[in-house]
């Protein structure tokens, strides 16, 4: 059998190669599980704009998302180009009543590999220098009627001169307990242009809607490693490379005072690293623990050249956590190779449809998503909220 074969050998057996992989969704904001409106306006109730400072009740979201199989522990990549007025934390897309065709994701990724234990995974995702179109997109698709074509994020000729960069995420497991992250980022253009990648990291808020649980913690007493502290699981630890040039530190709950005018439960929240990085506002924790927590790393790449960024989550602290990276990261990917030429595409002869149907299982693993949705829960409300409206 192949390695691949043999962990999912081991996982019929009781293993959790499974565990963890890429079941963070991709929106959570505009969903029917955080929809608390009167009459069912869920568009209106958590907006794409205010979904940097609302924490959610059912689940979260983010970019090249990975998380374990209950959600409580999750990772996802966040940019920033110096230019544009929020961070990238997750996909930008038109609402239901903003698209003249109905919601719609207004981004450029691709799902490109996976394994079924995704022991290796990768994905692209395209991310411009210059201020992302959000206010064009909404404005001329407003201005479009049901028959006219949708007015896609390619027709705003954001990326006409080559003016972006292309992000390759990569993902390999060490084991079932032993995570490896890789940002390669490329500057397509032939110009100069600065991007900021911030590896990020946070639980779930399961404390404020749930009085038993107990609030997890992330803390650091140095740069390069983050310590995840949850009380249903062992201890893990976020290494980072030897030139990040800060961890920066906040919470994952809700800005009370930006949305609802009332007193936020902590002084730092959800929208902290956004209001730091951005408006350069005192929103991160000085004291560098918290439930959100990021990396940051500036780089002004040249165009035609690219940099890197390596992250690793593990169980244990590990002393040298880069040292065998590459050669672990290579190993994976011949591994998913030999998978895929011995098993599912033993007959399939033709190198072209062997890439077509590759992708399009990649897709196929990469949407595999955690589900929360507790209907009981979310018709009576949380014992520490306010009760939802009777309709």
């Amino acid at each position: 059998m192949t390695q691949e074969e043999i962990r999912l050998q081991q996982t019929r057996e009781g293993g959790s190669w499974k565990k963890w992989g890429p079941y963070l969704s991709e929106r959570q904001w505009g969903t029917v599980r955080e929809d608390y409106s009167k009459h069912g306006n869920a568009w209106d109730n958590i907006t794409h704009d205010n979904a940097r400072s609302k924490a959610y009740r059912w689940g979260e979201e983010g970019i090249g998302g990975f998380s374990d199989d209950l959600q409580r522990i999750c990772f996802a990549w966040a940019f920033w180009n110096g230019k544009d007025p929020i961070l990238k934390e997750r996909l930008y897309g038109l609402s239901g009543r903003e698209g003249n065709h109905g919601e719609d994701v207004k981004e450029l990724y691709y799902y490109l590999d996976n394994t079924p234990t995704h022991s290796y995974m990768r994905m692209l995702y395209k991310y411009p220098w210059n201020v992302f179109p959000y206010v064009d997109l909404v404005e001329t698709n407003a201005r479009r009627s049901r028959s006219q074509k949708e007015y896609e994020i390619l027709d705003t000729g954001i990326f006409d001169k080559n003016e972006y960069f292309d992000i390759f995420l990569s993902y390999a497991k060490v084991s079932e307990e032993d995570f490896l992250f890789e940002c390669d980022v490329f500057n397509r253009g032939n110009k100069p242009a600065i991007l900021h990648i911030l590896p990020t990291i946070w639980f779930r808020n399961t404390w404020s809607s749930e009085p038993q649980e107990v609030m997890p913690n992330l803390n650091t007493n140095n740069k390069k490693v983050i310590k995840l502290t949850h009380p249903k699981y062992s201890d893990f630890y976020l290494h980072l490379q030897e030139d990040v040039q800060e961890v920066i530190f906040t919470n994952n709950d809700t800005n009370r005072d930006k949305l609802y005018g009332s007193k936020s439960a902590y002084p730092y929240v959800k929208d902290g690293i956004n209001e730091y990085l951005i408006n350069k506002k005192k929103t991160v924790n000085p004291s560098q623990e918290g439930t959100k927590a990021s990396g940051r790393y500036a780089f002004k790449i040249d165009g035609g050249k690219s940099t890197k960024v390596k992250v690793r989550l593990s169980i244990d602290r590990l002393s040298n956590p880069f040292k065998d990276f590459d050669d672990l990261m290579r190993l994976r990917k011949s591994e998913a190779d030999d998978f895929y030429a011995e098993t599912v595409q033993k007959n399939v002869s033709n190198e072209e449809h062997r890439m077509i149907q590759r992708q399009a299982l990649a897709g196929l693993l990469w949407s595999k998503q955690f589900y929360y949705y507790n209907i009981k829960d979310w018709l009576d409300g949380d014992p520490r909220k306010v009760p939802p409206p009777p309709e």
